[in-house]
């Protein structure tokens, strides 16, 4: 609405409903707007009290009571926005939402892990928590550690998060691929129903605008002139409704201006941008999260000690339910790992250059470390230590041979270093 420009009404000195001045919308505007039962055709009353209970030693307030609670409820009492049932539905997608609530799956909020508060454990019951480890550091884990902390029981289990996640959106893509072009369509539909509907609004917005301004022309034309203090303010009122006509005025003529020529949008490679499309840069966590929320209600997992696999039941928003078996990776496995064209750089220039070549000509070839680093000498050297590559060494010889410390006995000879 910000982005739009699209205000919200507020009373004029912010109690009576008397005059009202249009400004910026802002959170509480929204929630409640969306809680406010007028807005579905409805008449409500006796919808709040003060409580006041006593938990954990402390006293904390709060406001409200359930929709079964209120004193009074007259359904089709008007014409409203939204029917009945797409406002329950709202309540209970707000409930959902309410992260202090106990149980029921949350709304993406962003982070590293993909499956937060999406995963329940196959054992108790109980939703995984999501912890950082690894290193660089970051790196998600689910654990179910509850039965631990608050009863002292074993965990239950903890795995990795980044092979669980990959599982879980390679999953996702393959199930949305017969549906991509529909959707696609779908999207475009409601692309320009949304058009529509602003336009609308802009359409709306002016003949009021005009009417206050009017009212404001009058009122100031009715003040008494020898009251400067209120001449000054009715003045003061009268331009500012007048510029937000000129305002609504411009945005009618923005909202009139024919559009570009839109190319019909061709669907053929569709299904096979999906996966560039999750993963573009601009696409952060949350908006991932949010994507898989909708098609996703909830993922039992479990881990199958026997053949050490991790087990992931999906269940699909339509009562589609789908089981994922992954190899959970052993004490110090990890995906961090020298791809193997890089290793075979290193084998055909180990006999003839040295690491920091080594380094550059790898940097130059755009294979950064396992970890996504750049190549230096001291990181080339310790991979080749670990892959039993043999070191480059020079033929130019500075200085004299080192001392030996000791006598060096081989097949009953005595040898000594030169020097020695």
């Amino acid at each position: 609405m910000l982005a739009q420009g699209i205000h919200f009404p507020r009373p004029s000195d912010g109690k009576k409903l008397v005059a009202f001045d249009w400004t910026p919308v802002r959170s509480r505007n929204v929630i409640s707007g969306l809680k406010n039962p007028f807005h579905a055709g409805a008449y409500a009353c006796g919808k709040g009290e003060k409580r006041t209970e006593i938990i954990g030693g402390r006293a904390p307030t709060s406001y409200g009571k359930p929709l079964a609670e209120w004193k009074g409820l007259l359904k089709d009492h008007h014409e409203g926005y939204i029917d009945w049932a797409e406002f329950e539905r709202n309540q209970q997608q707000l409930a959902v939402n309410n992260y202090a609530k106990v149980g029921g799956a949350q709304s993406g909020r962003g982070g590293r892990a993909l499956l937060a508060g999406l995963l329940t454990c196959g054992r108790c019951g109980r939703r995984l928590m999501v912890s950082s480890s690894g290193r660089p550091p970051g790196q998600p884990v689910y654990r179910c550690d509850r039965p631990n902390l608050m009863l002292g029981w074993p965990r239950c289990f903890t795995f990795g998060g980044l092979r669980v996640d990959t599982a879980v959106t390679r999953e996702m893509l393959r199930a949305v691929e017969p549906m991509a072009i529909e959707a696609a369509a779908e999207a475009e539909r409601r692309s320009r129903e949304t058009r529509g509907e602003q336009q609308r609004v802009v359409e709306l917005e002016l003949p009021q605008s005009r009417y206050e301004a009017a009212l404001a022309e009058r009122r100031y034309a009715a003040g008494d002139p020898d009251n400067r203090l209120i001449a000054a303010q009715l003045e003061k009122s009268w331009e500012a409704a007048r510029r937000r006509v000129e305002a609504c005025a411009a945005r009618r003529e923005a909202a009139r201006s024919p559009d570009p020529p839109v190319v019909p949008p061709d669907f053929t490679g569709l299904a096979d941008d999906l996966d560039a499309a999750w993963n573009a840069p601009q696409v952060t966590m949350r908006t991932r999260q949010r994507r898989l929320r909708a098609l996703v209600t909830d993922i039992i997992a479990d881990v199958d000690d026997a053949t050490r696999e991790i087990v992931l039941t999906i269940h699909w928003r339509g009562g589609q339910h789908s089981q994922l078996r992954l190899r959970k990776p052993r004490s110090g496995e990890h995906g961090c790992r020298t791809p193997d064209q890089a290793l075979a750089v290193m084998r055909s220039m180990a006999t003839r250059w040295s690491d920091a070549d080594i380094a550059a000509t790898l940097n130059r070839m755009g294979m950064p470390t396992g970890q996504g680093k750049t190549r230096t000498a001291h990181r080339v050297s310790s991979v080749r230590r670990v892959n039993g590559i043999d070191a480059y060494r020079s033929a130019e010889k500075t200085g004299e041979w080192p001392r030996c410390p000791r006598p060096l006995r081989r097949s009953g000879l005595l040898i000594i270093a030169a020097g020695g």
